[in-house]
């Protein structure tokens, strides 16, 4: 992780996030659950050092993977506002081409392209005729792993929403029991998040059950 130093500031990724969205509505949007995710990611970092374990990861690392996991998605608006939710799937190598093509490092990009569900393999990309290239997009690093499972608790539907890990649990569980149990695991590993006040802080309902 050496080669990220020094790593893009929140200030350098917002200008980014403003360069690249369509609108503002589509800013507060994307910007926004990005923003939340590492507010999830660091109340979950910051409970397991109240714990005496704290997980071993590169906190600044964790925040501009945050920052920038969902950049993509502005690729998917079209010049007349509308959004290709069809190829929502797509966002995470669309934000992965957006930061190679700003220079940014190969291990900043994967954030983007690795942090789709609980990880995309192989298999899961041929058997549902994804479209994209036949590869596993998994989380291999701590704070891919980190930023991967944040991301799960928030949704940027419209109205937006969190999500508690049950009701996670229950709609991963429609990809298959491995899914399910990947994210189990993932819980185990940094426990769960305290959603009930981050829905109250945000203004943003929380669902309980799938």
């Amino acid at each position: 992780m050496t080669d990220l130093t020094p790593l893009p500031s929140p200030e350098d990724i917002r200008r980014l996030h403003e360069r690249y969205a369509p609108s503002p509505q589509a800013f507060d949007s994307v910007h926004g659950h990005c923003v939340i995710v590492w507010r999830i990611a660091e109340q979950l970092l910051d409970a397991l050092d109240a714990l005496g374990t704290p997980a071993p990861v590169d906190r600044d690392l964790v925040r501009a993977g945050c920052l920038v996991h969902d950049i993509g998605v502005y690729r998917l608006y079209g010049a007349d506002g509308g959004f290709d939710g069809a190829h929502y799937i797509r966002h995470g190598l669309l934000g992965h081409e957006i930061l190679a093509a700003e220079g940014l490092p190969e291990a900043l990009c994967r954030f983007c392209s690795h942090h789709t569900g609980v990880g995309l393999t192989k298999d899961d990309v041929t058997r549902q005729n994804l479209p994209l290239p036949p590869a596993d997009y998994l989380a291999e690093t701590p704070e891919e792993r980190l930023v991967m499972y944040a991301d799960k608790f928030h949704s940027k539907s419209t109205p937006p929403k969190f999500l508690t890990p049950d009701a996670y649990t229950a709609a991963v569980r429609r990809f298959g029991d491995a899914k399910a149990e990947a994210f189990t695991l993932l819980r185990r590993t940094f426990g769960d998040p305290d959603v009930h006040s981050l829905s109250a802080a945000h203004g943003h309902r929380l669902v309980q059950s799938p």
